[in-house]
């Protein structure tokens, strides 16, 4: 089928798209657990080698299995290119990697997966990329903060774990005017309720760990965008290896399959866990961008499709209260992991950014006495019982 056709249904691609068939024809996609391919002879292994000739030569770079998950995702996204690595923090290593060089500069926003703010904060200085951190939702800070330097924008909307929202087309002008790269960290919504790509993001990157697997089962990254700029994020992972496994490709383009059910699920529930936790009086403030309370409800509105599974929240009471509120639970998964069918639960400041200054997190908004809560797909009155036990309800 044409994956790229205009008429096709976000849906239809989610089941179909990337898909091939080995000379057996069967009718589920194929894994295909090998290390290395046979050639017919010295000249095509030399012509597979050189690139004269399209093919799969070596796991580590080509596999039939990664390929149909990163065509799949590529093809949901609306991207040219995808290419699939080990995790998502590998994901946001080989871009950096293939983008930019010592000597350059890259405007990230603040709010960021605390290891993502370790890797641009910490370890890429060290190698002579600076990273300048900025109010999420302040479009004159990301102004301020270019550079003759700078190369590249990277954002993370909605934010982990405060849900704020960035102004993708906004930011996506800045970082152009600048002559930079916007890359947008679509794992919290996924291309089923929101697509950067079509907002005027040049790159998106995903953890595919989290939704696009959907049931915690594996690892995974992808990096989705044109061609121009994917050749370099692939030049970089056949030479330095960041690849993600056949199987753990094929779990992930099975879950693409029920990407948009899931999401479509778990966001209605969020929604209903949040305006919940807003009528409980142990709870000071919900941060949810499906909620009209969210400073950035109308923002995400016209650039989500639904507010996502993602909800935060802060107890009154400090951590005492807060982890007293998930030491309480008995259904959920005290996890900083999410994306899952089954519902999670942390505390921020002491897992996701635990590893962050407190300078940093305070900045950032990261309290103490903050909860932050994955909606999975289990019954939301479950849930909000299981909750209002710590709550003292």
């Amino acid at each position: 089928m044409d994956q790229n056709a205009l008429d096709i249904d976000f849906d239809t691609l989610a089941v179909r798209a990337g898909t091939s068939r080995s000379h057996f024809n069967e009718h589920s996609e194929a894994m295909f657990l090998t290390s290395s391919f046979v050639f017919e002879n010295a000249a095509q292994a030399a012509a597979r080698f050189s690139g004269a000739e399209e093919g799969n030569v070596y796991a580590r770079f080509s596999n039939p299995t990664v390929s149909m998950m990163q065509d799949r995702l590529a093809a949901l996204e609306g991207g040219e290119m995808c290419v699939a690595t080990s995790s998502g923090m590998a994901a946001i290593l080989s871009l950096v990697m293939a983008v930019m060089k010592a000597g350059e500069h890259v405007v990230v926003s603040m709010g960021v997966f605390g290891a993502t703010q370790q890797l641009f904060g910490t370890i890429l200085s060290k190698f002579g990329v600076a990273s300048t951190f900025v109010p999420a939702t302040d479009l004159d800070a990301y102004r301020a903060a270019v550079r003759p330097n700078t190369k590249l924008f990277f954002v993370e909307t909605p934010s982990n774990p405060l849900t704020e929202v960035v102004d993708i087309a906004a930011v996506a002008a800045v970082a152009h005017e600048a002559g930079a790269l916007l890359a947008v960290d679509n794992c919290f919504c996924t291309p089923a309720l929101q697509q950067p790509l079509a907002l005027g993001a040049d790159v998106i990157i995903h953890s595919a760990t989290k939704y696009l697997d959907g049931q915690g089962r594996v690892l995974g990254g992808a990096v989705v965008g044109s061609k121009a700029v994917l050749d370099e994020v692939f030049r970089f992972l056949r030479t330095a290896g960041p690849c993600i496994s056949p199987f753990n490709a094929w779990v992930i383009l099975k879950g693409l399959e029920t990407l948009r059910i899931r999401m479509e699920a778990q966001s209605a529930g969020a929604l209903s866990l949040a305006r919940w936790l807003e009528a409980q009086p142990g709870v000071a403030r919900v941060h949810y961008p499906g909620l009209a309370s969210h400073p950035q409800h109308a923002l995400a509105m016209r650039q989500q499709r639904r507010g996502g599974a993602i909800v935060s929240f802060d107890v009154k009471g400090g951590r005492e209260q807060a982890w007293a509120v998930i030491d309480a639970t008995r259904m959920l998964s005290i996890t900083a992991n999410l994306g899952d069918t089954r519902t999670t639960i942390t505390h921020p400041a002491t897992t996701t950014h635990g590893r962050v200054s407190p300078e940093a997190r305070a900045a950032a908004g990261i309290g103490e006495g903050l909860i932050r809560v994955a909606v999975g797909l289990e019954s939301v009155e479950d849930i909000q019982a299981d909750l209002a036990r710590g709550l003292g309800l």
